[in-house]
């Protein structure tokens, strides 16, 4: 009769336990190497370092990668749960709720190597057109400038071939993502162009959970916990090594 009494307890209290670890997030990303890739190892180093804390925090995850402007849309009608790689954005904050900062981005230009383009404020940049990533936000004043002569692109790779072929006098990009493409474009590409020595912006990396989930606020905090004891315990720095930075 004990054991009967203790099996029906145990019972009773997993019946009450909240079953967090049952909730599979949709993870989404656009296809961002090194960062957010399904073709690289575990989707990419953001990707990993998100599945990892969420799956810390007791929420298995799927990954799904779609273009950007698909995937943020996604968010904002609940169809995916956790936009992965999200610059912080006020307007945003009407798609979902961020986290805190898990990575960082230095954002910079890129010119053809025989162009003479300096740039020590954007005031410099108006009568230069500058290929961006559709959807993209990469500083608030970049953003914001309406005398930016800004020409949408699907991707840094699109936009990084026109530069080389002279249709933009610039690109814009994480130096890691553009480092990555560059070094798998050809040669005609990759030595035509150089970084300009001056840094855009440095952008904090955040995921942006859907306010359609109704567990946004549980699913960022426990992710900013489990962040921080990844780094407290050695496995954050881990997967940057396993993922080469």
């Amino acid at each position: 009769m004990l054991r009967l009494s203790r099996a029906v307890a145990l019972l009773v209290l997993l019946l009450l336990v909240p079953t967090v670890a049952a909730e599979r997030l949709r993870l989404v990303a656009d296809a961002w190497p090194p960062f957010t890739d399904a073709t690289l190892l575990n989707g990419g180093l953001a990707t990993d370092i998100v599945s990892t804390a969420l799956a810390r925090a007791g929420f298995a995850s799927d990954f799904e990668q779609v273009p950007w402007a698909r995937a943020l849309m996604g968010v904002g009608d609940g169809r995916y749960d956790v936009l992965i790689n999200a610059w912080y954005d006020e307007a945003r904050t009407q798609l979902g709720q961020f986290s805190d900062e898990y990575l960082l981005n230095r954002v910079r230009f890129i010119k053809r190597r025989d162009d003479p383009i300096e740039f020590q404020n954007l005031q410099q940049l108006h009568d230069y057109p500058v290929a961006v990533v559709r959807g993209y936000a990469y500083s608030a004043e970049f953003d914001a400038d309406p005398q930016l002569q800004k020409v949408p692109v699907h991707n840094f790779a699109m936009a990084v071939r026109m530069l080389a072929a002279r249709r933009v006098r610039l690109t814009v990009e994480d130096e890691y993502v553009a480092r990555f493409h560059l070094a798998r474009e050809s040669p005609r590409v990759r030595n035509a162009v150089e970084f300009l020595p001056k840094t855009l912006s440095e952008n904090s990396l955040h995921i942006l959970v859907s306010l359609k989930n109704p567990r946004h606020e549980q699913i960022v905090a426990g992710f900013d916990r489990e962040i921080a004891r990844m780094k407290a315990d050695g496995s954050y720095a881990r997967l940057l090594k396993q993922h080469g930075m």
